[in-house]
């Protein structure tokens, strides 16, 4: 059996932040996989309120630490929601430069481990999402190119009813446990992520 490490690199949703267990999706699924029998070192590199040029900042020296040569490492991504949020009638990162963010990470991850990403997921306000919804696609479509496997979260939870109201009953944008939940079905039934445990 495989004893694999994983770093998970993002933002508050990868945190977990709001889920009154601590665990989030990502803690979530590494749970899971622990019960299901897999040697799994879990590593949160999930921070409030970072962009991914915040991100693309500090990832590296990060994971590098966690990941030694001699062990089997991963990497999975997950970010963009920060970067639509407007500020001063603008976004944080525009667009173009979310995208060239997300390549210059994801190419340097990929040389480094199997990496995989994870979509942005939605916020409770439309116009927001509207931006969150293009940013995703345009992910979408740069991991294709560069082979590594993507998951769209974003419609997905847009139709999970708690992933919302427990957002807006929380801090207007983070959900609780339910909604945490819901996330972490996603990736447990995503093929790439079963696909470390084949």
């Amino acid at each position: 059996m495989k004893h694999l490490r994983i770093c998970f690199v993002g933002d508050s949703f990868v945190n977990g932040t709001g889920d009154p267990y601590c665990l989030g999706w990502a803690g979530r699924i590494c749970a899971a996989a622990q019960q299901e029998g897999h040697e799994i070192t879990y590593y949160n590199l999930g921070i409030r309120r970072q962009t991914s040029l915040e991100i693309a900042q500090r990832w590296q020296a990060e994971v590098l630490q966690r990941l030694p040569a001699d062990c089997d490492g991963r990497l999975v991504f997950s970010f963009g929601v920060n970067d639509t949020v407007y500020e001063d009638g603008r976004p944080r990162v525009a667009p173009r430069e979310s995208l060239q963010h997300a390549r210059e990470m994801l190419q340097r991850a990929q040389a480094l481990r199997p990496t995989l990403m994870v979509g942005p997921p939605p916020m409770p306000e439309d116009e927001q999402n509207q931006r969150i919804a293009w940013l995703s696609a345009r992910f979408d479509q740069l991991c294709q190119e560069l082979a590594i496997p993507y998951l769209a979260t974003f419609e997905p939870l847009l139709r999970v009813e708690a992933w919302k109201s427990e957002a807006l009953a929380n801090d207007g944008a983070h959900p609780r446990a339910h909604g945490y939940s819901a996330f972490a079905q996603l990736v447990q039934g995503w093929p790439a992520w079963q696909a470390w445990f084949d």
